[in-house]
C-alpha cells in the first residue's frame, strides 16, 4: 500500500471521527436549547385533548348512588344561646355551635345529637337545598345523646325522610357512609368500614350507651347528629362521638345504633322525652365494698313504696338504729334477664333492653341463697 493510500485513509477516518463528534455536539446542545425553542416558536396555550376513560367501577357508582339518594334528608344544625351584650346589658341569642341531623319524617322532625343542641336558647336548620327554618326544640333524650327538633315548611314543599335501616344485623368489615357537616363544609360525605361492634361509651352522667357502632369513617366536629348509612343508603346509625388525643379525626368514630334510635324517638316525638323501663329500686356505689366475699352484683340500697321492686319482695340494705355502724345488706342483684350484673352501669344497661311494662326476670342473692323473681317494669 503506497504512503498516499495511507493518508487518504488517515483523513477518511479522522473525518468520519469529526462527523460523529459533530453529531453527538448538535444532540447535546439541542437537549440544552430545547426548551428556549420550543417557548420561542411553540408556546403552546391550546386547550389539551381529554383521554376518554371507561365506565366508573363499581364501589364508586354505589357512593354516588348513596349520597344521591340520603344527601337530601341531611341537614345542617346551628344553635344559639342566651348571653348578655356587655355594651347594651340586654340579653340576646348568639351563635353557639353547630352539628349535622336528618329529617325523621315528613311532619318535619329532625333527628340529631342531644349535645349538639345542648344549652341551646335556639336552634336553625339548613336543609341541602339551602332553605333555612327556624327550628323548635322538641325533646331530647341525654342518657342516649339523642334529641328531637321539628321545622314548619311551607305548602307545597316535600321533605325528603331518610330510609331506616336496621343495625342489627351489621357485621364488622361492612361498607359505611356519613354525610354531615365537619367544621361547617355541608354536605360533605366521607366512607369507611364497620371496625367494630357492641361497643360502649359513657352517656350523660356518665350512665353508658350500649352497644354502639364504632367505624373508621372520618368523623370531625360537626358530623354529630349526621347520618352512619349503609351501602343501600339506609340510616343504621347516629354519629356521636370520636376517639382522638387531638379533637380530629384518628380513624375511631362512634355512631348510636339506629334500632335504639327507632324505639326512642317516637316516643320523644310522642311525649317529648324518653321514659326508661324503672323497677323503684335505688343503688349507691359506696355499699359495694360491703359484698361479700366471692358474690359480684349490685346491693339494692332503696325499695320505692308501691314500685314493682317492692311487689316483687326485693328489701333494701339498712343502717342500725341511730344511723351508726355497718349497714346491713339486704338483696344483692346479680343478674336481669341473664345478663350478668356486675355495677349500677350494667343494670342501666340491662333496662336498656326492655320497655315500660315488660316483665323481666331478676336473679337475686340474699344470706347466701340465690332466687329468682319476676318484675313488672314501669
Amino acid at each position: 500500500m503506497s504512503e498516499v493510500s495511507q493518508e487518504i485513509r488517515k483523513v477518511r477516518r479522522m473525518g468520519f471521527i469529526l462527523m460523529v463528534l459533530t453529531g453527538l455536539l448538535v444532540i447535546v446542545l439541542g437537549i440544552y436549547a430545547w426548551p428556549m425553542i420550543r417557548a420561542r416558536f411553540f408556546p403552546g396555550g391550546s386547550m389539551r385533548q381529554v383521554t376518554p376513560r371507561g365506565p366508573l367501577f363499581a364501589f364508586e357508582n354505589v357512593s354516588i348512588d348513596v349520597y344521591k339518594q340520603a344527601s337530601p334528608s341531611v341537614a345542617y344544625i346551628t344553635t344559639d344561646v342566651k348571653a348578655i351584650n356587655r355594651r347594651t346589658r340586654a340579653v340576646e341569642d348568639v351563635p353557639q355551635g353547630a352539628g349535622s341531623g336528618f329529617i325523621w319524617d315528613e311532619q318535619g322532625h329532625i333527628v340529631t345529637n342531644f349535645h349538639v343542641i345542648q344549652n341551646a336558647s335556639a336552634a336553625h336548620v339548613v336543609l341541602s337545598d339551602q332553605t333555612s327554618y327556624d327550628a323548635k326544640i322538641i325533646g331530647a333524650d341525654p342518657t342516649h345523646d339523642l334529641a328531637v327538633l321539628k321545622i314548619d315548611v311551607p305548602l307545597g314543599v316535600r321533605l325528603t325522610p331518610i330510609q331506616i335501616g336496621t343495625s342489627s344485623d351489621l357485621q364488622v368489615g361492612q361498607t359505611t357512609f356519613a354525610i354531615g357537616n365537619p367544621f361547617g363544609l355541608d354536605q360533605t360525605m366521607t366512607t369507611g368500614i364497620v371496625s367494630a361492634l357492641k361497643r360502649t361509651i359513657p352517656g350523660a352522667g356518665g350512665n353508658p350507651i350500649d352497644d354502639v357502632i364504632q367505624t373508621d369513617c372520618a368523623i370531625n366536629p360537626g358530623n354529630s347528629g349526621g347520618p352512619l348509612l349503609d351501602s343501600a343508603a339506609r340510616l343504621v346509625g347516629i354519629n356521636t362521638a370520636i376517639y382522638s388525643p387531638s379533637g380530629s379525626y384518628a380513624g375511631i368514630g362512634f355512631a348510636i345504633p339506629v334500632d335504639m334510635a327507632n324505639r326512642i324517638v317516637p316516643e320523644i316525638i310522642r311525649t317529648g322525652t324518653y321514659q326508661r323501663a324503672r323497677i323503684g329500686a335505688g343503688f349507691d356505689e359506696s355499699y359495694q365494698q360491703l359484698l361479700p366475699t366471692g358474690v359480684q352484683g349490685v346491693i339494692v340500697t332503696m325499695v320505692e313504696p308501691s314500685s314493682p321492686a317492692e311487689k316483687a319482695g326485693l328489701v333494701a340494705a339498712t343502717r342500725p338504729r341511730g344511723g351508726f355502724g355497718r349497714p346491713v345488706v339486704g338483696d344483692i342483684i346479680q343478674e336481669i334477664n341473664g345478663r350478668t350484673i356486675k355495677n349500677s352501669g350494667d343494670i342501666f344497661t340491662a333496662m336498656d333492653h326492655v320497655k315500660p311494662g315488660d316483665t323481666i326476670t331478676v336473679t337475686l342473692y340474699r344470706d347466701g341463697k340465690t332466687r329468682q323473681v319476676t318484675v313488672v317494669t314501669q
